[in-house]
């Protein structure tokens, strides 16, 4: 199993001068640290107007920064938003960093979190997934040496040649973000990688790897002729420490990060209240002083514990067959030196054991994908909801 990092670059009030300043410097350094620890990946979210939830609209920028500090650690675009950019300037930007990495771009791709982020841009969210769709369809090509001309429902594109071209061929490898397992049955269908932006038990892991894999292999129907990517990766709150009451105290952005998914989750389109409009630090520590038991429940789950208990629910993660976990542990007010810690004490204490073990997980999945190991076709419904049994409940906000 491999391990990467996930940073949405959450900002909660207060904030100061250089509060800003200080985040993405810090982030840059814990993905160095990261690198030099021998971690697999670093992922980095595109997100637009999302005050204290995420502070990362400019990604690409963010990963070129990287890309100088770093040296083998893969940088993936978790994910670049297809409906809110022009798709020539997307495959610039992926072929770009490809080049300054080295080639080590992961082409991660996405529709957007809500109305409140795509009407800005004079995108419906009725017709976003038609627009990813429509935005796959006329990058693909660009990757290659030919000049392109594309005529879609969204997108009308005259013959050019869209350079830099990447150094990874045919392309970066592509992903999608996948919140449901709707999307991580779309995902198999459709050829494309699984970046699991949900936090699901193991048991639900296993029936997730099931629905990818076998619509990966039974049922492709992939949107162009790109390069097939068959892996799913799962995101869970993170923090690593010496005993698990020092990590979970240690986590309480873990707790932060979950109320702001509910909070905005379930209103209509996921839309946010008026600009400036809420404190959601304040909002968030209110709720925490009058639901104590379920901020407490929220941080027994995830991979936040000591190097033995992250090692226990590892192997049942393991056991599932995916293919790589994604660590959150940049959330809340978590401390840049608490994070660091964390990073090097997984790495030092956890994290080889379960390197040692990709072999035998390269072989299962080249069996599965050759028909040699068929995967049961496993009763889903059970797995179907997005929030599991410690998640957080928060009343719909009306935006």
């Amino acid at each position: 199993m491999k391990f990467g990092i996930f940073y949405e670059l959450q900002l909660p009030r207060p904030w100061h001068e250089k509060s800003e300043y200080d985040l993405y410097h810090n982030a840059l350094a814990q993905l160095e640290l990261a690198d030099g620890l021998g971690y697999d990946y670093a992922w980095e979210v595109e997100h637009h107007f999302l005050e204290e939830y995420s502070h990362s609209s400019a990604p690409e920028v963010f990963l070129a920064a990287a890309a100088q500090r770093t040296k083998n650690i893969r940088l993936g675009h978790g994910i670049f938003q297809l409906t809110t950019n022009h798709p020539a300037k997307i495959a610039a930007k992926v072929s770009a960093l490809d080049l300054i990495s080295k080639g080590r771009v992961e082409f991660g791709m996405g529709e957007s979190a809500s109305v409140t982020e795509l009407e800005p841009f004079g995108v419906n969210f009725e017709d976003k997934r038609e627009l990813f769709e429509d935005a796959v369809r006329c990058i693909t090509p660009m990757f290659g040496d030919a000049p392109v001309e594309y005529h879609g429902p969204f997108h009308d594109f005259p013959l050019r040649n869209v350079v830099p071209k990447p150094l990874q061929k045919p392309h970066p490898p592509m992903w999608t973000a996948c919140s449901q397992l709707e999307t991580i049955r779309y995902a198999g269908e459709k050829g494309l990688g699984a970046l699991g932006f949900q936090f699901v038990s193991a048991d639900a892991a296993h029936a997730w790897v099931h629905a990818y894999y076998n619509a990966f292999t039974k049922r492709r129907d992939p949107l162009a002729d790109y390069q097939p990517n068959p892996n799913i990766a799962l995101v869970s709150m993170f923090m690593c420490a010496e005993t698990d009451e020092e990590a979970q105290r240690k986590a309480d952005g873990a707790t932060f990060f979950q109320f702001c998914l509910r909070y905005y989750g379930q209103s209509q389109d996921r839309q946010r209240p008026a600009a400036g409009s809420v404190n959601m630090w304040d909002l968030y520590n209110e709720w925490k002083r009058a639901n104590p038991d379920a901020a407490s429940a929220a941080l027994r789950g995830g991979l936040i514990g000591s190097p033995e208990t992250l090692r226990r629910k590892l192997r049942k993660f393991e056991e599932s067959h995916i293919d790589q976990v994604i660590l959150l542990n940049q959330a809340g007010m978590n401390t840049h030196q608490d994070i660091c810690d964390s990073l090097e004490l997984f790495a030092r204490e956890v994290m080889p054991e379960f390197h040692a073990n990709i072999p035998a997980h390269e072989a299962w999945k080249t069996a599965v994908l050759a028909g040699q190991i068929e995967l049961e076709e496993i009763e889903t419904e059970a797995f179907a909801q997005r929030y599991g049994p410690k998640a957080l409940n928060i009343q719909p906000v009306k935006a």
